[in-house]
């Protein structure tokens, strides 16, 4: 019988995150981003009617991790040739799961988005919190939405009556056409990872540091273009290193489940299989949802296990390069 022990809960995972958009705030010129306040929120747009860039980029991708990651890019050494983006992390639980999943559906009469970042834990309303707690105390609120417009009173509200509204709220935004967006979602790599090992019930707590690295596509001219290349950079592109401490035995038996190619669906762009399913995120197959290659440092045996395999000529075409 495999152990599912859940990890110790990082505490205060949007006090950390705080730090994080102070500095957002105190250098918005330099980034390219505009602060404003709606309501009782503040807003920061990262790419919807501002510019953005690549540093901004890179600070929502931290963002979306609560600080507990490292996000860098790196020059390509690949048959695509665009930069690397580089995350690490010695919190891949908490920095993955309980702040940068994208696991909660932002949905009114007027907006959209898929939000991530620490409000998730300080909300609890997804069931992964009822597995892996979070401890908040409830001084802030931190969220990175996913969306091509900035967040509506009516979204605001509805995020607001999750956390509580006393909570001071802070909402930074990007849609997947924009530099910043692009980015982060990009910076992902661990994150689908570790989110495919949560659906197999791999013992999460073993998982002591990962790291990973995926191509980054081109700006895409709309969203729908971006959630194509964003997709296809992870499922066909991204390589991650997992730093675990188990017995072999659960590598052997996860391991082949783990990388993208454990789908009937791959080999396929990914917009072409969002098309086929209605634009449903939920109607394709779950288990296509992960990185290309996932690579397994077992710290207990010393030995390290590869699965999976990279498509670049999908990527280049994909990319339009």
């Amino acid at each position: 019988m495999i152990s599912i022990t859940p990890p110790t809960p990082f505490p205060n995972l949007n006090r950390r995150a705080a730090r994080l958009l102070q500095q957002a705030r105190d250098d918005a010129d330099a980034l390219k981003i505009d602060v404003s306040e709606s309501g009782t929120a503040t807003v920061l747009d990262f790419g919807v009617k501002a510019d953005g860039g690549l540093e901004a980029g890179l600070l929502l991708a931290r963002l979306c991790m609560a600080g507990l990651g490292r996000v860098e890019l790196q020059n390509t050494c690949s048959r695509v040739d665009v930069p690397q983006v580089f995350v690490h992390t010695d919190h891949p639980i908490a920095a993955c799961l309980q702040s940068q999943y994208a696991g909660w559906k932002i949905a009114t009469k007027d907006f959209f988005a898929m939000g991530s970042g620490p409000m998730r834990a300080l909300a609890g309303a997804e069931s992964l919190y009822q597995e892996l707690p979070a401890r908040e105390d409830g001084s802030s609120a931190i969220g990175v939405l996913e969306s091509a417009a900035l967040a509506t009173p009516a979204a605001i509200s509805l995020i607001q009556d999750q956390i509580g509204s006393e909570v001071p709220l802070s909402l930074a935004v990007a849609p997947t056409a924009s530099i910043a967006g692009n980015l982060q979602v990009v910076a992902r790599s661990v994150e689908t990872a570790l989110h495919k090992l949560h659906e197999l019930h791999f013992p999460l707590h073993t998982i002591v540091s990962g790291c990973g690295t995926a191509p980054l596509p081109p700006v895409a001219k709309t969203d729908l273009a971006g959630i194509g290349r964003t997709n296809d950079s992870i499922l066909y592109g991204a390589q991650v290193n997992l730093w675990v401490n188990c017995d072999n035995e659960v590598i052997e038996e996860f391991g082949p489940q783990t990388p993208s190619c454990s789908s009937p669906s791959h080999g396929t762009s990914f917009l072409e299989l969002f098309v086929q399913a209605n634009h449903d995120f939920y109607a394709l197959d779950k288990s296509l949802f992960s990185p290309a290659v996932v690579i397994f440092h077992n710290l207990a045996s010393g030995d390290t296990y590869r699965f999976g395999r990279m498509v670049p000529e999908l990527l280049l075409d994909s990319f339009g390069l």
